[in-house]
């Protein structure tokens, strides 16, 4: 999603190192006290070596490294910094890793001036003189054995011979080269020369068999020497030909005089040139004058030498019969010469390099640092056609090796400013974000803030209280001590600039416009809050600077002791004020540090006893939601260092976390019904510890989805590239948080299973049909998506449309013609099915594919069944049929471990059905249909797992049903196992009363070691006490013997309900078995059943946040008025107005949007229900219904939120009947009347109330709800909110109509309504 579009790891001052590995070729240069390697051929980045990594307790960021040696055999880079000798190796597992290999320390003070390694034997030049050392491997570790150490002139350059039989040295204080011997460390010759010698190259030629050295020096005056083994003394090596190139090839004249070129002489090793030239011999079929040179520089003993001269000319010339013995008539001769400007301006350090491709080579120069990539043809025949440059490094800097602090970025992020130790430099973006472009620079200062792009920096000054502006001239402002500064878009011409100071005052200041920007105080004044805060940062302005409403976003973010946050904007009147927008509680203390986006999302890091503890908020706090998105803890050993916030073009924040070797992308992703996944989840992670040892000193977002990373004294940028396209496998970021976070295509699996769950069944069967036809195409994917209107249109029932029959005679046979539309039918369905199986649809996980074909399946099934079903049928049918069918592919699926997999998939398997699923049966009135539609299910025998799995006896209503029901789970339990086993079958029978069964049963179980003593205890009377004592003892006696659910039968046995359900509840942790066998025990009513909800099911419901549970509970208590008031009610308020402050609250779960739909429901539908829907304000109605709708978006159903916030409706219960419907209006929000939709079958009104409570009762203002169920449920005081008084007399109405039988008018919402004008 990102990749490393550029690095700025410093340009090169000296001479290079390179390493040919057998696929690429590697350049290596120092840069501040660390080793760049590069890719020769492209200049990307390999590696950096930091010295940090093999002296870890060496601070020496102020020191550089000094020397660069290459052991090309055994593929060892070296470097020095004073005493210290570093060692680095390829990995022998990974071979684009570098490991540490070997280090060495010289004697304090003995600095190392010169390096050289070959086939692992070191040459060291140090103050003291030359030592050599070769590697061993001592106690399993590879150490550097010194050989010899010898005091000479102190060396400036050390190279040892390909033969390792000699090294050659030059020094700082006179011209002389000097050899000596690597085994005794004598000096065996010195060679004068006239002018200081530069460079020193060894040149070996596999043609020479006896393998005497031949040594190239190259004076600083450009003239090359060479020097040849003497015939009868080979250990000495003679002068036989000095070379000046300018001279051969050009004659300057009298008049102009040529300037010596500057350019080192290179020779061109025959290793890396020859293929070269060999593959274009082989790939060319025609004879030609460029083939021919090629073809003698490819069979002659020619000695190739280049130089680039002062007018950028390539100048490439010969010295033939090196290699002849003796060595004379030597020759010397021009092969080309190019034209002028082929390299300019002129480098002073040239290399050629093997390149992968045949027939090429690379040219790498420097300074700067730049690689072409040039045909051996082009090189050898002096033309520049093909000289291709690849890519160029920046120019060298002044600060480039300073140590990064931090960066600052400009509001739209297209300038950066840079601050370094040792001051700073400015930025700006280029190339559409692909890379930076330095501006300017300046001297170290404690504060920088940068505008316009980069183009103009201001920085403070503690020293002297001085805001500075580098304009031309500068401007100046004196301001107290700043502890912070960062600039703000304006409606000016330039961008102003808001200073912090210590003591929390805030100055806003105007830069003025042209010609000469000037510094000016434009306000400065506190927030009006009443105790400072603890810390005031920036609002991060990255998606609204571009923006031209200003004023409706903000600029701070004020946090104060206890956590809370406060978000101000700046507003311009008359008087410059700031204005608090909104507030958030985050009840957390101790944060080390804050960030807030401009989509007003704020993260905090806060401590933990764990280590770090990150959470994310929303600003959109309200009793419904605490703001809080996301939380995670961070170990101690893993701290977070930084913190930094941008948007998508759609606004969406991406949250950079920076840790000391990497960067993790956060982003939003969907709520799902499918999982429970977080709401943040790492997009993408940069590993900055693949390319640096070194910390990451800071990261910053810029335009266009870049991020810029500072670590030690380099910068990596990371973006998009542009080989994202329609046709690639890979995405960008941006697209990809989108994909994860934006709205939904109408056929995703969440989207068709909320459209079902709001009766939208022909919306979705629309849907399939066109998915049906929009993967007809094959691999081609394209779908037209439904617009807005086809969500907000009301579900009609379900038209069949039938193929067109034609007839051509009047009794003749119908001929069937080609249907417009293709009809929603079984066939469609099966043959969409098999084409998803075979191609899945793009941009779904495996999960989110088979949820799409459950869901494709159930709504077959359902559509098959709607007209018998009711609306809650419906929806605990698709919930049931969803939740059996995935499972099923679960364990079908191989890499399930359901199946005994070892692959384990995260597909979503599921013990039970959730509570939501089975309230919507437990207010269903099919119940009956359902029941059967769930028995069908199991295969026609469903075992008490079953039932628990779908809360049969959770949803149940009719006692005589689950009597009966239970009678056919204790059949099926008994019949399940071979054996027949009379123990799983009796709690059931027990619980039913049915003793005589049981006993006949175990006449039966022949096989059973206990069949003759539970004969004889079964044949008693345990309607007699003295049985059910015997019963009681006997579940005691099982309980010790851990045999749980057969005590509990005892226990029911025995008469004693309560044991038998405590059995339950504790030993065996089902609270759905003891809810069963209370209701099919005792009833509805029963005492233990009340307790059972009051001290079990309702402290679940609080502590999970689970409100469906709640309600359920509440209802079967006879308090439906609180199964009401749960749904939109904060949690801790409900306990405490129950006096139920003991109770533990959980997190409140107010994601699901299906809570509207039941309350919608239960609302009106009894006395009960209406008057605890009027202790519920209108404003909470309404900032739940909001709430609502976040979530719908949040899930990526915008569409139906849109649809929600049309469509409901505020109106009250009544008991008006349903004709007056269409004559009666009343507002549809509390706030802004408007006509009301409510054709919603969901969100219509009752036509009549089930009177549930005592209507002589009056219900006053203050006054406390009726109490009618069992007791448990403390009578609760009602808090009186703005708007409840009307809504309670509305409600005295409406009692008052249900006992006169009369008909009223609607409730009024005019009342409350008023109160929030």
């Amino acid at each position: 999603m990102l990749d490393l579009l550029r690095t700025f790891t410093g340009s090169p001052s000296g001479l290079l190192q390179h390493l040919v590995l057998p696929h690429t070729t590697l350049v290596l240069y120092s840069s501040a006290d660390t080793v760049v390697v590069l890719n020769a051929a492209s200049l990307q980045l390999i590696r950096v070596l930091a010295f940090q990594e093999v002296f870890p307790g060496l601070q020496s960021l102020d020191e550089r490294v000094s020397c660069i040696a290459v052991d090309p055999a055994m593929k060892i880079i070296m470097a020095s910094i004073n005493t210290h000798i570093a060692a680095w190796s390829m990995s022998d597992v990974q071979t684009d890793t570098w490991r540490v290999h070997s280090s060495l320390v010289l004697p304090d003070g003995d600095f190392v001036t010169a390096l050289d390694c070959r086939s692992g034997l070191l040459a060291v030049g140090s103050q003291s003189g030359l030592s050599v050392y070769t590697l061993i491997l001592e106690n399993d570790l590879l150490t550097w054995s010194k050989k010899w150490g010898t005091r000479v002139v102190t060396p400036s350059l050390a190279k040892l011979a390909p033969t390792l039989t000699y090294i050659a040295t030059t020094s700082f204080d006179d011209n002389r080269v000097r050899l000596y011997s690597t085994t005794s460390g004598k000096q065996t010759q010195g060679m004068p020369h006239p002018r200081p010698v530069e460079s020193i190259v060894w040149r070996y030629s596999p043609m020479s068999r006896s393998g005497d050295p031949t040594l190239f020096t190259i004076t600083s005056d450009s003239v090359l020497r060479i020097f040849l083994p003497v015939v009868d003394s080979p250990q000495r090596l003679q002068l036989h030909l000095a070379v000046d190139i300018l001279p051969s090839a050009v004659v300057p004249s009298v008049s102009q005089p040529m300037p010596r070129p500057k350019s080192e002489i290179i020779w061109l090793d025959r290793e890396v040139i020859g293929p070269a030239v060999k593959a274009v011999l082989k790939a060319s079929e025609i004879e030609s004058v460029e083939t021919s040179r090629l073809r003698d520089v490819d069979e002659k003993d020619w000695d190739l030498f280049l130089r680039v001269l002062v007018d950028g000319s390539l100048l490439l010339s010969a010295v033939a019969n090196i290699d002849r013995k003796p060595p004379t008539l030597l020759r010397q001769f021009t092969v080309s010469h190019s034209l002028r400007g082929t390299l300019f301006p002129p480098p002073l350090n040239l290399y050629i390099l093997p390149c992968g491709k045949s027939g090429s080579l690379t040219l790498v120069t420097s300074p700067p640092l730049r690689t072409h990539n040039i045909s051996a043809t082009t090189l050898l025949n002096g033309r520049a056609d093909s000289l291709q440059l690849v890519a160029a490094g920046p120019e060298r800097m002044p600060l480039e090796e300073s140590k990064i602090l931090r960066f600052v970025r400009t509001p739209a992020g297209r300038g950066v400013a840079v601050v370094r130790a040792d001051g700073g430099e400015t930025w700006m973006e280029t190339e559409g974000g692909h890379n930076l472009a330095r501006l300017d620079s300046w001297p170290s200062a404690d504060q920088v803030v940068v505008l316009d792009g980069g183009k103009l920096v201001a920085t403070y000054s503690s020293d002297n209280a001085m805001l500075t502006l580098h304009s031309t001239p500068p401007s100046t402002l004196r301001l107290p001590r700043v502890s912070h500064l960062f600039s703000t878009p304006s409606r000016g011409e330039h961008e102003s600039i808001v200073a912090l100071t210590e003591d929390k005052f805030i100055f806003h200041i105007h830069v003025s416009g042209s010609p000469h920007p000037t510094l000016m105080l434009h306000s400065h004044n506190r927030l009006p809050l009443s105790q400072a805060p603890k810390r005031l940062i920036a609002v991060d302005p990255m998606a609204w600077s571009k923006t031209s409403t200003l004023e409706e976003h903000d600029n701070l973010l004020s946090v104060s002791d206890d956590g809370e946050l406060c978000f101000w904007t700046l507003e311009h009147g008359k008087k410059t004020e700031w204005r608090c927008t909104g507030r958030v509680r985050t009840g957390r203390s101790g944060f080390g540090m804050v960030s807030c986006s401009s989509a007003k999302k704020s993260v905090l890091v806060s401590g933990h006893p764990d280590g770090q503890e990150l959470t994310i908020w929303d600003s959109n706090e309200s009793e419904f939601a605490s703001g809080l998105e996301h939380q995670r803890i961070f170990s101690a050993s893993e701290p977070i260092y930084d913190l930094d916030w941008t948007s998508t073009p759609d606004n969406q924040s991406i949250l950079a976390v920076g840790f000391a070797q990497h960067v993790e992308l956060l982003c939003q992703q969907r709520k799902t019904y499918f999982g429970d996944d977080p709401a943040w989840t790492i997009c993408f992670k940069i590993e900055i510890g693949r390319y640096i040892p070194y910390t990451i000193s800071d990261s910053i977002w810029l335009a266009n989805g870049t991020l810029l990373v500072g670590v030690g004294h380099h910068m990596f940028l990371y973006g998009q590239t542009q080989s994202y396209g329609p046709n690639s496998t890979t995405e960008s970021l941006f697209v990809h948080v989108a994909r994860i976070n934006g709205p939904l295509p109408d056929y995703h699996p969440q989207m068709l299973l909320q459209c079902l769950l709001w009766g939208k069944i022909s919306l979705v069967k629309r849907i399939i049909i066109s998915l049906r036809q929009a993967t007809r195409g094959g691999n081609t994917f394209r779908w037209q998506p439904f617009a807005v209107e086809d969500y907000l249109e009301e579900d009609q029932s379900p038209i069949t449309k039938r193929p067109a029959r034609w007839y051509g005679l009047l009794f003749g046979s119908p001929e069937k013609l080609e249907p417009v539309d293709e009809v929603f039918s079984r066939s469609l369905v099966e043959s969409l099915i098999e084409q998803l199986e075979g191609q899945p649809l793009p941009h779904l996980s495996p999960n989110e594919h088979a949820h799409l074909i459950v869901l494709i399946q159930t709504t077959l099934e359902i559509d098959e069944q709607r007209r018998a079903l009711d609306a809650n049928g419906l929806r605990y049918v698709l919930s049931m049929r969803s939740f059996y069918i995935l499972n099923r592919r679960i364990v079908s699926d191989p890499g399930s471990p359901r199946s005994g997999g070892g692959i384990p998939h995260q597909t979503g398997w599921r013990e039970r059905l959730r509570y939501r699923d089975m309230i919507w049966a437990f207010h269903s009135e099919s119940q009956d249909l359902l029941l059967n539609t769930s028995t069908a299910a199991c295969n026609g025998k469903m075992l008490w797992a079953d039932a628990r799995a779908l809360g049969i006896f959770i949803w149940l209503t009719s006692v005589d049903t689950m009597k009966s029901h239970m009678e056919i789970i204790a059949r099926n339990e008994y019949m399940a196992g071979g054996n027949r086993d009379p123990t799983t079958c009796s709690l059931f029978y027990f619980a039913l009363g049915k003793v005589k069964l049981v006993h006949g049963l175990w006449r039966q179980a022949a096989w059973h070691k206990e069949q003759t003593i539970m004969l004889k205890f079964l044949a008693n009377d345990f309607t007699q006490s003295r049985w059910k004592t015997a019963a009681l003892k006997n579940a005691y006696t099982l309980m010790g013997k851990q045999r749980f659910e057969y005590a509990a039968a005892f226990f029911l046995l025995g008469g004693s309900l309560k044991d038998a359900v405590n059995v339950c509840l504790k030993q065996l942790s089902d609270f759905q078995l003891a809810v069963a066998l209370a209701r099919v025990f005792e009833g509805n009513d029963g005492q233990v059943l009340g307790d059972i909800l009051n001290n079990t099911i309702l402290p679940i419901a609080f502590r999970e946040g689970n409100r469906w549970l709640g309600s359920w509970a509440f209802w079967l208590l006879r308090r439906r008025d609180l199964s009401v008031r749960i749904l939109l009610t904060p949690l801790r308020d409900l306990a405490d107005s129950l006096e139920m402050h003991d109770l533990e609250i959980g997190e409140p779960h107010f994601d699901d949007p299906s809570l509207a739909l039941l309350f919608s429901q239960l609302r009106s539908k009894t006395l009960q229900a209406a008057a605890g829907t009027s202790e519920i304000s209108g404003r909470r109605e309404y900032n739940f219904i909001l709430q609502v709708a976040r979530v719908f978006c949040r899930m990526g159903c915008h569409a139906l939120a849109l649809y929600l916030v049309r469509s409901w409706s505020f109106e009250r219960p009544t008991t008006a009947a349903r004709n007056d419907a269409a004559q009666m209006q009343a507002p549809p929000s509390p706030i802004s009347p408007r006509r009301t939709l409510t054709n919603s079958p969901f969100l219509r009104r009752r036509s009549s109330i089930l009177i549930d409570m005592d209507v002589e009762s009056k219900i006053l203002p203050g006054r406390q709800t009726p109490e009618s169920g069992p007791r448990g449920v403390a009578q609760e005081t009602i808090k009186e909110e703005s708007d409840l008084a009307a809504r309670k007399a509305g409600l005295g109405s409406l009692i008052k109509s249900a006992k006169q039988d009369v008909q009223v008018p609607e409730f009024n919402m005019d009342a409350f309504s008023d109160s929030f004008r």
